[in-house]
């Protein structure tokens, strides 16, 4: 500890120093610029040089006294710095040594000198130069410097003792120091810091604000410097205890290879041998687990390998091999099932009721494949979701839309990161059983890319005589899929490919009536909204004319599913006011009145009509005709105008119209021009003229075969001037000979025509016999005429025609029928 004696000899002894130092040392010196380090007073450095402008500095200052002023850079990346990038605080030094080396760079040994600081550089341009003022602080006798002294000394040790980059010598050589300053200036010059942080140091202009400065870095240093060796430790401690198990592991394994013993004394391994046994496996898959269970002893824990396997292991026991579901196959049951759950739907349900018959006779059916073709809201998935139900058996949902990857289907090999069973297996995994009800939704709407096709992969999976040696990629082991009822979706027939057709039955779910409607609404969807809306306690209750109201002025659907929307939002405002007339009411008990919802109040909580005139406009037109078509959402009318111009020969076609429409267009136009002489039209009416036919909600795409009809018609109209009938609509296509063809989604059409209030519609003649399928209650007040050729709809469209052609059209017909 010094004594007071011992800071005045010391004092004394500095100043006179310090003095002469002062003296020596010119008060404008040559400027160099630092990277990387800060150098503090009493410290002796080697410093590279290789810039022009520092070594022009260097030469200088060697030339002349040798003393030169170190500042830092406050950005290393500089290459040519400006004043603004130095560090005014910076120490005095005097050159001890120089070397020049052979690429022309200077190494030069310097002395830290004095504690310096830059008042203003000078005007010369070769290098920097500035005028420096000296700072000289003297330590004070006092307890507050001794306390400082004594804290940094400290601090300082066990900075050194903690960091393992500084040598314990630096110790040594610390306490053979007894000067304040020289201490303080050893210490900053070996703590591991930015330059940042030790530039704060010379920054400091009084040696107890530099005392304090440091004392605070050290602390944060030695705080930092614990918690990285606590860390380093516990890293340590694990990687030991991992290595150790692996030793140990790995010396059981050659003593029991020694002894010709197996490693079955792992409790997991011994757990993954015991379900292996329970699941009971086809020979082939448990030959597989005993492999990779073998193959996974031999396998660090450490390894990724090890994970991929058990992974593996654990997808091949959580699949079903022999867990089955009892089926109920009660014929009553099942039917009552699915009375309850849906209205009508005959078709459907006699097909599941035969389906359950058989199972009653055989047990087990191969080759069963129901495909439920039909617009949104039907009831398709609700309906697989009643079969799984009915049966007693699990049911699992798998969606389809948008799958374009055939990895979906039949899932990853293991090779690949992240690896896992394509959608059959982990559904067979959610399921449990091997003989659940497995509904494969949107199936038109697989698509491919380059990763594939998973309409192929489907092929597998659908097909009876393939699906029961189903191979996954992932387990690759055969998986009996046989016992699964497998029920498909999808709206439109022609958009599933034709190899998957080939292997399900399809089943035709038509729109609902309007009658339909109001049953199912009161039957299913009013109950669910009521409950769902926690109004079953509330008396709400809804009429027949209001839900007819609904369905005809606020949705135009073949489901139900906008119906269920709407409802919901009736439910939704009755809650609202529910709440509000109970919260005003208080604690008050009053009767529950009944809330009954008429056709006045669902104007008050839907708003306006969206569709205001729900009758089609039947009025006679020129150069316009209704036709019916088939959409993915239910039949639509399709409204055909037509008009003729003077112009360039040419036919245009306008509102999104697809190829095949197209065509019909064109071949519509053909028939007209081959046939004019026949259809009283000037045979050269058509030079100079350019025909536009438009299909009305261009937005809309619309293709199909189905139109043509109705586009020759619309063109004869337009040509002749005669007006077509407003209540008359037609489907079918054309050859160009006239002759009608039959066409898909007859009942869809029939329900479009019968909700826009449109009785004639004339259909082709091949498609009589379908009219036997159909229920009476869509057939009920149309008249449907079947026509074979374009001249035996012309009576039926125009509502003036020449009497020679409608004439010879009816004969034409009726000599037919009297060959038949």
């Amino acid at each position: 500890m010094f004594q007071k004696e011992d800071f005045v000899a010391i004092q004394t002894e500095e100043k006179h120093q310090e003095k002469t130092l002062i003296e020596d040392i010119p008060a404008i010196l040559p400027v160099l610029p630092l990277r990387d380090i800060v150098i503090f007073p009493y410290m002796i450095f080697p410093v590279l040089v290789g810039r022009e402008q520092s070594i022009r500095a260097a030469n200088y200052a060697l030339d002349n006294g040798k003393y030169i002023f170190l500042a830092t850079q406050k950005k290393s990346n500089l290459e040519d710095p400006k004043k603004a990038d130095i560090y005014f605080e910076g120490t005095i030094a005097k050159i001890v040594q120089i070397l020049k080396l052979p690429n022309g760079l200077l190494k030069i040994l310097v002395d830290g000198v004095l504690h310096g600081k830059i008042t203003e550089f000078t005007e010369r341009k070769e290098f920097f130069e500035a005028e420096i003022e000296t700072i000289v602080s003297m330590p004070e006798n006092d307890h507050e410097m001794n306390a400082l002294i004594r804290q940094m000394v400290h601090l300082f040790k066990d900075y050194v003792k903690i960091n393992r980059n500084i040598p314990s010598e630096a110790i040594v050589a610390f306490d053979s120091i007894e000067e304040p300053d020289r201490k303080l200036f050893y210490a900053a010059a070996n703590i591991n810091q930015s330059i940042e942080t030790k530039q704060k140091i010379l920054q400091k202009f009084t040696i107890k604000e530099q005392y304090y400065e440091i004392i605070a870095l050290l602390n944060s240093e030695i705080d930092i410097l614990k918690i990285e060796k606590e860390i380093d430790n516990k890293v340590q401690d694990n990687i030991a205890k991992t290595q150790r198990k692996f030793i140990i592991q790995e010396q059981i394994k050659i003593l029991q290879d020694e002894l010709g013993e197996e490693d079955d004394g792992s409790p997991e391994y011994l757990k993954l041998k015991d379900r292996i046994k329970k699941a009971k496996m086809p020979k082939m898959a448990n030959e597989k687990a005993i492999e990779e269970l073998n193959k996974l002893k031999k396998i660090p824990t450490l390894s990724p390998e090890f994970t991929v396997i058990r992974n593996y292991l654990d997808w091949l026991l959580d699949v079903p091999w022999n867990k089955k579901s009892n089926d109920n196959l009660e014929i009553k049951h099942v039917q009552t099932i699915l009375d309850q759950d849906h209205f009508g739907l005959e078709k459907p349900k006699e097909r599941i009721i035969e389906h359950i018959a058989v199972l009653n006779l055989v047990k087990q059916i191969r080759g069963q494949i129901l495909c439920f073709v039909g617009p949104p809201g039907v009831g398709k998935t609700s309906l697989g979701r009643s079969i799984a139900r009915a049966l007693g058996r699990e049911f699992v949902r798998i969606s389809l839309g948008g799958v374009r990857d055939e990895a979906e289907i039949r899932g990853h090999r293991r090779t690949y990161i992240g690896s896992m069973p394509g959608k059959i297996i982990q559904s067979m995994k959610r399921a449990s059983t091997i003989n659940p009800v497995i509904l494969l939704d949107e199936i038109d709407k697989l698509s491919a890319d380059f990763r594939g096709d998973p309409s192929s992969a489907m092929l597998e999976v659908l097909d009876p005589e393939q699906n029961n040696t189903f191979q996954d990629h992932y387990l690759e082991v055969d998986y009996d899929l046989s016992q699964v009822m497998f029920i498909t979706t999808a709206n439109v027939r022609y958009s599933i490919p034709a190899p998957l057709q080939d292997r399900m039955e399809i089943i035709e779910l038509s729109g609902y009536l309007e009658y339909d409607k109001i049953e199912i609404a009161k039957r299913h969807i009013m109950p669910k909204q009521i409950k769902a809306h926690g109004l079953d306690n509330k008396n709400v209750k809804f009429n027949d004319e209001a839900i007819r109201k609904i369905i005809t002025h606020y949705t135009r659907e073949a489901g139900v599913r906008n119906l269920e929307r709407e409802l919901a939002s009736i439910c939704r405002k009755l809650a609202k006011e529910i709440v509000l007339r109970d919260s005003q009411n208080g604690s008050v008990k009053k009767k529950k009145k009944e809330f009954v919802v008429d056709e006045v109040d669902i104007e008050k909580y839907l708003g306006v009509s969206k569709y205001k005139n729900s009758k089609f406009d039947k009025s006679n037109r020129v150069g316009s005709i209704t036709g019916l078509a088939w959409t993915s959402v239910g039949g639509e009318l399709l409204v055909v105008d037509v008009s003729v111009m003077s112009g360039s020969e040419k036919l245009t076609l306008t509102g999104q119209i697809g190829n095949v429409m197209k065509e019909s267009a064109q071949a519509a136009l053909s028939y007209l021009r081959s046939n004019a002489k026949k259809l009283h039209v000037d045979e050269n009416f058509f030079k100079g003229k350019e025909i536009h036919i438009h299909l009305p909600e261009g937005a809309i795409p619309k293709d199909g075969p189905s139109a043509g009809v109705a586009m020759t018609l619309a063109m004869l109209s337009a040509i002749t001037g005669k007006p077509t009938r407003g209540d008359v609509a037609m489907t079918g296509e054309i050859t160009l000979r006239g002759k009608v063809l039959a066409i898909g989604g007859l009942t869809e059409k029939l329900l479009a025509a019968k909700r826009n209030e449109i009785n004639t519609v004339l259909i082709p003649r091949e498609n009589e016999s379908d009219l036997k399928e159909i229920q009476a209650a869509v057939t009920d007040g149309l008249r449907i005429i079947p026509i074979s050729t374009v001249e035996e709809a012309i009576p039926y469209a125009f509502e003036d025609i020449t009497k020679k052609v409608r004439s010879r059209s009816v004969i034409k017909s009726a000599s037919k029928r009297k060959k038949k």
